[in-house]
């Protein structure tokens, strides 16, 4: 097919592998002419399945537009669109009403991290803010996949942390046909291409009236469940209810477990992820997208969750989420729950939050300078980022090199192996100089957090 004949948000977007899955280009194509496929790096991202009018609306709704409007240019710039304006603003987190660090006493054990996400959809169907929520929960074609959910008592059904490509394309359909309201729970990129939609279509910020942010560390490729599955000596497409954050209440919040169930001999099989290895830091299987994200903490979410991983809540294995409320409804949850006593959960300051995903912040903003030089360098086109504008240091460019070489041979590597022990065998060499490269840079930081302690 022509280059004319094709949608902006593939030709500017996909074709460059920046596209990160979320599907809104398909509900926002006036021509029909997209659907969401299976790539061969394991990402859902859209093709053409008809004739396109090319009319651009397609990527006006697409997160890594890289050519937005002035208006919608970025985070900062859509958060004063959607977000209440008395909100006080972090060069980090972006506008923020609050921030605290607790736990759902109701669904805390059935909950990846502390079941503030579940209790907040819990509230919204309830009070009957919404009628409808629009989350991630056992698909039919796929492991995962986004679902509705009517009732409060098929929440639970959704919870806990999957790991795994899913698209808002499943359900945005439904947004026409559904009677009342909707709440959406999505990561960073999702989140703001909802708002690029709403922003387009203002009939749409009345149908969703609350956005629930999940602080993500990357997107993973459908590989990486395919390889954990391998690890616990499954085959990697015989499997399911995949889980990917079992915790150990009697240890602390990092030592979870991997699990599946084998459909081999239906045996329940596990293991830790600390045996597997740093599958985040490392950027193993990650979206390209995702490297291009300066959004750590959701900003342009009603409310914005995440892991507490810091002391003293890191140290409790039965978990605990950081909490950024954005509008007053969300803040107004968060208190009810307080006074009633649903809620554990306590005030927290808001360089602690930040300290929580400090290694976020360092790649994702900081790091960011490696990256933007590369796609310079590259020809790649990007929207104007916040973020990256500082040289960094020899150290973090050369651990930055080698995460993105990381990701990319992660992608290539396990399309052409059998097994874990496979791939693990022919990453050995590119993640041990991203060890040894990762050390090097905590050593100076240590000891330049020791020179600055004796200044003192």
């Amino acid at each position: 097919m022509e280059n004319m004949n094709k949608p902006k948000v593939i030709s500017q977007v996909v074709d460059n592998d920046l596209c990160i899955g979320c599907g809104l280009c398909t509900y926002a194509c006036d021509s029909n002419a997209l659907s969401m496929d299976w790539n061969n790096e394991g990402f859902l991202v859209p093709t053409l399945s008809s004739h396109c009018d090319d009319d651009a609306t397609c990527i006006s709704v697409c997160p890594f537009n890289p050519n937005p409007e002035k208006v919608v240019k970025d985070e900062a710039s859509i958060a004063n669109i959607f977000l209440n304006q008395d909100t006080s603003i972090d060069p980090k987190l972006g506008r923020v009403i609050n921030t605290y660090a607790g736990y759902s006493k109701k669904y805390r054990n059935t909950s990846s991290s502390g079941g503030i996400a579940t209790y907040v959809f819990d509230k919204l169907l309830n009070q009957n803010i919404v009628d409808h929520i629009f989350c991630v929960s056992e698909g039919q074609d796929a492991h995962y996949d986004y679902t509705v959910i009517s009732s409060p008592k098929d929440l639970t059904s959704s919870s806990k942390t999957k790991y795994y490509p899913v698209t808002l394309a499943s359900v945005l359909d439904e947004l026409n046909h559904l009677d009342g309201k909707v709440a959406i729970v999505g990561v960073a990129c999702f989140v703001k291409a909802i708002r690029l939609a709403q922003y387009h279509d203002p009939s749409l910020k009345e149908k969703i009236p609350f956005i629930i942010g999940i602080i993500c560390g990357g997107v993973k490729s459908k590989f990486y469940t395919e390889y954990l599955a391998s690890k616990v000596g499954s085959e990697s497409n015989h499997i399911k209810h995949p889980e990917y954050r079992i915790k150990d209440p009697d240890s602390v919040a990092l030592d979870y477990s991997f699990g599946c169930v084998d459909l081999n001999d239906r045996h329940h099989k596990r293991i830790k992820m600390r045996e597997v290895g740093d599958m985040w830091g490392t950027g193993l299987f990650k979206a390209n997208a995702c490297d291009f994200c300066e959004d750590v903490a959701t900003e342009l979410a009603d409310i914005s969750l995440g892991d507490a991983w810091i002391e003293p809540y890191k140290n409790d294995g039965k978990g605990t989420s950081i909490v950024i409320t954005r509008s007053p409804l969300a803040e107004q949850l968060i208190n009810n729950g307080r006074t009633n006593n649903e809620l554990n959960i306590e005030e927290l300051e808001i360089d602690k939050v930040i300290a929580s995903q400090q290694g976020s912040f360092n790649h994702r903003q900081d790091g960011l300078y490696v990256r933007l030089e590369e796609a310079k360098k590259k020809g790649l086109p990007l929207a104007k980022k916040r973020h990256g504008k500082k040289p960094v240091s020899l150290d973090i460019y050369v651990v930055q090199k080698l995460r993105r070489l990381t990701r990319k041979r992660s992608l290539e590597i396990w399309q052409h192996v059998d097994s874990a022990v496979d791939f693990d065998n022919k990453m050995e060499k590119t993640l041990s100089r991203l060890r040894l490269a990762t050390k090097v840079t905590h050593y100076k930081r240590a000891i330049l957090r020791r020179v600055k302690g004796l200044v003192k």
